[in-house]
């Protein structure tokens, strides 16, 4: 990973948490928010010294209404608006309220705990929390569903190519747009269906993680929607979550890209429907419940704004 660049590009962590917090009305935001861009930076280098193997990060993205109750530099990111939601026939790609996202990663729990206090503590004078998710590994990175997230990925130097803006922004060159989306899973509806007919669900054989042939593959099938082309790939970082007693199950979606456009066509194929209809049959048993945009800035890019 280049010095400059936050952590955008890394491989799923064992552990995660994930915050998303909004800043109250009137509230003197700017000095707050200028100590929070030097924390961002003094964590991210105090891990890489003190546990240089634990693959420890925090990654902050910043919203729409933010970037200007913020008085932030214009004009924004190309592509940085208020997610609008995407309504299909059957199914919503809701969207909710977010000012500020931490995506916190490490191997070690005691890590992410941490840094995710260090940064509750700045903010909890000037902004609430509207969600707290702790993501863990599932054993060889399956969702809650039982079948394997992210085996789509792009590995090695596509990761960057993907995740980061180019210098058709060159303002914001090396920032990302960062999308996320909280699901919940129905595990009761979803275990009565056979091992097959949640592969064709998927679009994937559940043991071995072995693709689907395109004649086999129905064309509602989750990674037949999803998957927009090689041309037009994202960085998942997804970690399921849960809580057994309240049955309240899920994934959280997380997407790093270099367009927002790329995620939208996403959703567009999922949710309305390629063609219109034919929505990822995955939604009859995973709702959206959140959906936020947000940008990713350079460490250099909070320097310059912490300094402001």
């Amino acid at each position: 990973m280049k010095q400059d660049l936050q952590n955008v590009t890394d491989y799923t962590n064992n552990n995660t948490i994930f915050m998303v917090w909004n800043f109250k009305d009137n509230a003197e935001v700017r000095i707050v928010f200028n100590q929070l861009c030097k924390l961002v930076i003094n964590l991210n280098n105090s891990v890489n010294v003190r546990f240089p193997v634990s693959r420890a990060s925090c990654v902050m993205g910043i919203g729409y209404d933010a970037w200007h109750q913020l008085n932030l530099p214009l004009p924004l990111p190309k592509e940085l608006v208020n997610f609008v939601p995407v309504t299909g026939e059957k199914h919503t790609a809701v969207s909710s309220k977010g000012d500020l996202h931490f995506h916190i990663r490490a191997d070690n729990t005691s890590i992410c705990y941490d840094m995710a206090a260090a940064i509750s503590d700045i903010l909890e004078a000037v902004a609430t929390s509207a969600e707290e998710i702790h993501g863990f590994r599932y054993w060889d990175s399956r969702s809650i569903l039982g079948f394997v997230d992210g085996t789509e990925n792009p590995q090695g130097q596509d990761r960057e190519f993907f995740s980061m803006i180019g210098d058709d922004d060159a303002a914001y060159k090396g920032g990302s747009y960062l999308f996320v989306q909280k699901y919940i899973h129905n595990l009761s509806a979803w275990k009565t269906l056979s091992t097959e007919q949640q592969e064709k669900v998927i679009g994937r054989y559940k043991s071995n993680d072995v693709e689907m042939a395109d004649d086999v593959k129905p064309a509602n099938a989750h990674i037949a929607l999803a998957n927009v082309g090689d041309d037009f790939k994202i960085v998942r970082d997804n970690m399921p979550f849960g809580n057994i007693s309240t049955n309240e199950m899920g994934t959280y979606f997380i997407a790093y890209a270099s367009t927002f456009s790329t995620v939208e066509k996403m959703l567009n194929n999922m949710f309305i429907g390629s063609p219109a209809g034919n929505y990822d049959r995955i939604l009859d048993f995973s709702t959206a419940k959140t959906g936020s945009l947000f940008f990713v800035p350079t460490f250099n890019m909070l320097d310059e704004l912490s300094s402001e």
